[in-house]
């Protein structure tokens, strides 16, 4: 078997093609059809006709909080903050930037105007390498963040959080807040796409998962087995489960809408049947893992040497996503959040 290390992932982006803004509709943005041996460009709102009756489409349900603070310490210093996960007790984890990093006992005056915000008690560190902060915020975090906080757009995105990124930033399924980072691929589906499904007979089901900031974390080792993923949270409901299985027994397929909810079923099932419950997952999938549930993929185009293109490339087939994106460049589609997405079908 073919050992991959971190270079062959990569691959040239000319940086235009970095989308900073959502398509004008959700489901008028590009959709590259990847099954088959040749690329076939389409529109995303073609997907229900590339899908079967009795097919099931699982979504992730998770919902985008506005997890990033600004504010400052006693002294004065500023501070940035990434809510990272909800905590019982109005308690958070969180990535903070600081010219020097708070201590435990000390506070963080949160909001863009300090005059009106609120203040945060330090905890100490947490994480196994500690780079997470523990706060105490005076009352319900998400209503906190829901006042003060900003939609934590991605790295790569370079304007300021506006008040269309508040709708755009978040699927319109969007139902059990703790994401802090959106699944993507499901940014394309509006109502009338999500109607089209139904009268085509595809039915659909849900997973959460609540995507963290890891999902940014650069892979810095070229060795891929040292790399550590990043932990989120997930669940899969019965309710869920017996849909899947119900599909199989009618022979219809399972499709997957993101890599977030591939890699809650993925998870689910890593026991070698897919199993209802909740818990934390940092499975990283590279080529040679062995898939047990989705047959079908929906995602938008990743980050060279990241991992979303190594479970890509292991759910796909590297030779054949790398001439996938070698046709999206050529052919000038959007990347990453905001940009276009691609249809994938398994490779047995």
């Amino acid at each position: 078997m073919t050992t991959y290390t971190l270079s062959n992932f990569d691959f040239h982006l000319p940086p235009e093609l970095i989308a900073q803004q959502p398509a004008t509709e959700r489901s008028a943005s590009r959709l590259l059809d990847g099954r088959g041996a040749f690329p076939v460009d389409r529109v995303f709102r073609d997907l229900p006709g590339l899908l079967r009756s009795g097919d099931l489409l699982v979504f992730n349900d998770t919902r985008v909080i506005k997890a990033r603070l600004y504010g400052e310490k006693p002294t004065g210093g500023a501070v940035e903050a990434l809510i990272e996960r909800l905590l019982p007790g109005n308690e958070v984890l969180a990535h903070l930037r600081a010219s020097k990093s708070p201590k435990p006992g000390g506070s963080i005056r949160f909001g863009d105007d300090p005059a009106q915000g609120f203040d945060a008690e330090v905890l100490g560190r947490s994480g196994v390498d500690g780079s997470l902060f523990h706060l105490r915020f005076p009352e319900d975090p998400l209503a906190l963040l829901e006042r003060f906080g900003h939609v934590p757009l991605p790295p790569y995105i370079t304007h300021a959080d506006a008040a269309e990124d508040a709708q755009r930033y978040q699927t319109v399924f969007a139902a059990r807040p703790g994401a802090v980072a959106a699944p993507t691929a499901s940014l394309h589906f509006d109502d009338g796409v999500l109607q089209a499904l139904r009268e085509r007979g595809v039915k659909s089901a849900n997973v959460t998962l609540h995507v963290g900031a890891g999902t940014f974390q650069p892979v810095r080792s070229e060795n891929l087995s040292e790399h550590r993923m990043h932990s989120e949270w997930f669940e899969v409901s019965d309710a869920t489960v017996a849909a899947i299985e119900a599909t199989r027994a009618a022979g219809g397929r399972v499709i997957a809408a993101g890599t977030t909810t591939l890699r809650a079923l993925e998870s689910a099932a890593c026991g070698g049947r897919l199993e209802a419950g909740a818990r934390d997952t940092d499975i990283f999938i590279t080529p040679g893992f062995e898939f047990r549930v989705a047959d079908l993929l929906i995602t938008n185009f990743h980050l060279p040497k990241s991992t979303l293109m190594m479970l890509v490339s292991a759910f796909s087939g590297y030779e054949h996503v790398r001439a996938l994106y070698r046709h999206a460049v050529e052919a000038r589609y959007r990347f990453f959040s905001y940009g276009d997405a691609m249809l994938l079908e398994r490779r047995r």
